[in-house]
């Protein structure tokens, strides 16, 4: 499972010309599970992110979690994470988890997620113009 985390103060998601979900102070987090992801890799994401500390403090460090900030989180399915170029021009996604069993972990990670912070999300599958503010900018990825 990969996850690009993205510091943002504001981020939203567009499906069909309308504005589908929006979040301020925040993270926008872009999901790529892997063929090989099961529940215990989407819960184990959820916990890492859950306790990322990449808020400014007093003294201007990253030492701030979200739930500090009151922040929400933003969640959009990104299968081309897994996007393979090695060798080629046009990435190969072989590795990405197919909807079956891509959908249920998505869905275990923001219902993990929703137990501590205000979640929300695309819709997996979806075309979707996202726009975001990065603050910082602070970008991160994370890779279990």
């Amino acid at each position: 499972m990969r996850a690009i985390i993205q510091r943002v103060s504001e981020a939203s998601v567009e499906i069909d010309q309308i504005v589908h979900a929006s979040i301020h102070q925040g993270y926008l987090i872009y999901l790529g599970i892997h063929v090989d992801d099961d529940i215990k890799k989407a819960h184990q994401m959820a916990d890492k992110i859950h306790n990322l500390r990449i808020f400014e403090d007093d003294q201007e460090k990253m030492n701030l979690n979200l739930a500090t900030v009151h922040g929400e989180i933003l969640v959009i399915s990104q299968f081309t994470l897994y996007g393979d170029t090695k060798g080629n021009n046009r990435p190969s996604f072989i590795e990405a988890a197919k909807p079956p069993i891509a959908i249920p972990l998505y869905e275990a990670f923001i219902a993990r997620l929703s137990l501590h912070h205000v979640v929300k999300s695309g819709i997996f599958g979806s075309h979707m113009i996202i726009s975001s503010k990065n603050d910082g900018p602070v970008t991160i990825q994370i890779e279990l």
